[in-house]
Formats: structure tokens, C-alpha cells, sequence
């Protein structure tokens, strides 16, 4: 087909289609969602099953597995069976790259219990086999009224366009960098494959977009670009974004200023996990952003104390995390039975010099001794001075638990 033309005029971003994706909508006046992906081999049933439920307790509204091979295809139905059997209902989305056409014809049940499917236009096909391939994955997108993304990568971009886009760069004394042909070819990518999707059979409502990339000032100047050129929903997320708090800052540098703009309807933080870590780190992360920014609320907030040399104690480290972790623990029976639970505030301060003031601010504060302080902790609940605390990290941690339990079950009650 021919090439998009990145010159054609400038489309109204407000106007975003909406996209459903199983039982919710993405896009449109939707939410902002949040999406994970399983790091399991789809094959083990078992394993999938449960991490997909684990991330969608998390805070997951949409979660993605590979499906890579004909093992996998097959235990899609059963896997899909078994988290819908579970209360589950976050849609589980599809991953296809090269052999997507052959999986998806071979296996209609494949096709059918997936939600939706992601295509890497890149990944597809070579030459002559690229379009009809790619048609093939919208087609059956088409008959079993499934959604797409198409979701375009900088490291596994179509060599052809590529080689053509540096080829015109030469002739035409462009003076183009390698970066700037990569993120035009992106773009190009992206927005070609759309049309492609819609000739195939696809509605406009049933197609979503990215273009994913590791350098978070590529990642900004893409999207601000892509969002130009389409009304169609996009998906945000810093590809390869790396470990701990490299892939942390990176992620919400890049996508944190893109959400503050308006750009974005789902997104991923995808951080590289340490050996045998928790897979909802992710997640968490994803949940955080959005809540930072203002845009959702996912989990009560908890704001604690950064430490200095007043606080030589470890006591309100220790409770901080023990807070936060009983709060994660707690949010998948709350979502059902407390709604509004997640609008809650919790304080955990460490000294007299912030701590009371932070603690009043909250829903329930506690501000613990700094060094030289009178060994007891105010406990304040709305701003008034609720009881003092005394005792051992443990010991305050049990109490701190039961004033939220107590807050929780009188506050925040089921219609």
C-alpha cells in the first residue's frame, strides 16, 4: 500500500475514539488504564492463570500474555476459562509476533477467548508476505469482533521502510540523523498499518496504537507527533525501560509528561524484574503515576517520612512498609466492599518537625519520636488528636492496622 503522508492536516486529539476491550472501554472519555503483561510460560496454565489474576488484584485493567508457539495458542481457551471461573474479568490480550496469522487460523478457540490482539507490524512478515499476513490477523480480528493494537517498536521496525527512509535521506541531502529516520518510520509505520487494519475489515473503534521506544525524549516527541495524525486511542510505555529505579524515573519522566499533556489512554511501565521479584511491581508503579498525577486513584496514599538526622531510629521505615504492604494486601477485598476506600490518606512521619502537621492532613497520621523526643507516638484521625501510641515497631504496627480497619469499615460503606 502506499506510504502515510505525514503532512496531511492535523486532527482535533480530544476528539479520541473510544475502543472496547472486554468489558471495558479504552479511549474516548474512558479512564486512563493501566496494562501489565505476564512474564510466564503461557503453556504452564497454571502459572499464567495465577499471575493474571495477581496482576489484576494489583490494579492491572488489562493484562497481556505471549502467545508464541502452537503449546501456547492451546492453552489460551483453558487459561482464559479458568480466570473467568476465578472472578476475573480483566481482559487478557493476546501477543503475536511472526507466526500470529498461522496461530490465530490454526487455533479459532485461540482467537475467540482472546480479548483482543496485539500486532507488531514490524514482525509480520517481509516483502510480498507482509501485507497478506497482517491482513490475516485483522481478518480474524474482524470475524470474532475483536480489537487490535497495533503496537510498533523501535527495535523490530520493518528493514524495509527503514533502509528506504535512509536510502532517501542520502539522495535528497536531507541531513536527517539515524534517530530522526527511526522515529519517522515509527510514525510512518504506525499510521500505515492503521489504514491497513481498516481496509481489512477493522472499524476505527477497534484499533489502538503504539510506538514504543527506550529513550524517554524519542518516546515525548513520538507520541506528540503520533497524536497529530489520529483519533484513535494510544498506548504509552517506555520500551526496555530497565531495572529498579532507572526503569522508575525514565518511565515517569517520559510518560508522565505525555499524560500531563493529554496524550495517552493505557499505559505500561515496563521494568525489568530482578530474579524471582514480584511481577506487580509494575503495576504498582503504573497505579502510583497515575495517582501522582491526579488522573486516578487506585489505593489509599500513603505519605511517609524521607528520614534525616533526627531520625535515628528505624521504627517508622519499618511501619511504613508494613503499612503499605497491608494496604496492597487489603485493596482486592476493599474494591469489592469499601468503594471510595482508594480516596483514603495515611500519614507515617518520623519527627516532631513535620510529623503532626502531615498526620493532621491525613485521614489517620501517626508521627513517631525523632532523636531526643518523647518516646511516644500522636495518632490523629480528620485533623483531631485521636489517642498517643507506645511500643515496638510490631506493636504499632498492629495497632496502626486496626485504626484503619476501624476508619475503613465506618467510613467507607457499601451502597
Amino acid at each position: 500500500m502506499s506510504e502515510f503522508d505525514l503532512n496531511h492536516p492535523i486532527l482535533p486529539r480530544h476528539d479520541t475514539i473510544g475502543v472496547r476491550v472486554g468489558e471495558i472501554i479504552v479511549g474516548g472519555d474512558a479512564p486512563v488504564r493501566v496494562q501489565s503483561m505476564t512474564n510466564t510460560d503461557t503453556a504452564d496454565i497454571q502459572s499464567t492463570t495465577q499471575q493474571i489474576i495477581e496482576l489484576a488484584e494489583a490494579g492491572s485493567e488489562l493484562v497481556r500474555i505471549t502467545v508464541n508457539n502452537h503449546e501456547a495458542a492451546e492453552a489460551v481457551p483453558e487459561i482464559v476459562r479458568n480466570v473467568r471461573a476465578a472472578g476475573c474479568t480483566a481482559p487478557i490480550i493476546g501477543d503475536f509476533h511472526y507466526n500470529g496469522h498461522v496461530l490465530l487460523e490454526k487455533y479459532p478457540e485461540c482467537a475467540q477467548a482472546l480479548d483482543k490482539y496485539r500486532i507488531n507490524p514490524g514482525n509480520v512478515g517481509s516483502g510480498k508476505k507482509r501485507d497478506p499476513q497482517f491482513n490475516t490477523i485483522c481478518e480474524i480480528a474482524a470475524t470474532n469482533n475483536k480489537p487490535v493494537r497495533i503496537g510498533v517498536n523501535a527495535g523490530s521496525l520493518n528493514p524495509e521502510l527503514v533502509l528506504r527512509k535512509m536510502q532517501e535521506n542520502t539522495d535528497q541531502d536531507l541531513g536527517r540523523n539515524s534517530e530522526e529516520i527511526i522515529n519517522e518510520c515509527m510514525l510512518i509505520s504506525a499510521l500505515q498499518s492503521t489504514q491497513l487494519a481498516l481496509d481489512a475489515g477493522l472499524r476505527e473503534d477497534q484499533i489502538i496504537i503504539s510506538c514504543k521506544i527506550s529513550r524517554p525524549t524519542h518516546l515525548i516527541s513520538i507520541y506528540r507527533e503520533l497524536a497529530k495524525h489520529t483519533r484513535q486511542p494510544l498506548h504509552l510505555g517506555l520500551t526496555e525501560a530497565g531495572m529498579g529505579m532507572r526503569g522508575l524515573i525514565w518511565s515517569s519522566a517520559s510518560m508522565g509528561t505525555l499524560l500531563t499533556e493529554g496524550i495517552g489512554d493505557t499505559i505500561r511501565v515496563s521494568l525489568t524484574p530482578k530474579p524471582d521479584s514480584d511481577r506487580r511491581e509494575e503495576v504498582y508503579a503504573a497505579c502510583e503515576m497515575l495517582q501522582a498525577l491526579g488522573l486516578r486513584n487506585f489505593a489509599p496514599s500513603i505519605t511517609a517520612c524521607p528520614g534525616c538526622g533526627r531520625t535515628t531510629s528505624t521504627t517508622f521505615q519499618e511501619l511504613a512498609e508494613e503499612i503499605q504492604d497491608y494496604v496492597r494486601d487489603m485493596m482486592p477485598e476493599w474494591k469489592k466492599t469499601r468503594p471510595g476506600v482508594e480516596e483514603m490518606t495515611l500519614a507515617v512521619m518520623g519527627c516532631i518537625v513535620n510529623g503532626p502537621g502531615e498526620s493532621k492532613a491525613a485521614n489517620i497520621g501517626i508521627s513517631l519520636p525523632g532523636t531526643g523526643e518523647t518516646p511516644s507516638c500522636p495518632v490523629y484521625i480528620d485533623g483531631e488528636k485521636h489517642s498517643t501510641l507506645q511500643g515496638t515497631h510490631q506493636e504499632l504496627a498492629v495497632a496502626f492496622r486496626e485504626l484503619i480497619d476501624n476508619y475503613v469499615e465506618r467510613t467507607y460503606i457499601a451502597d
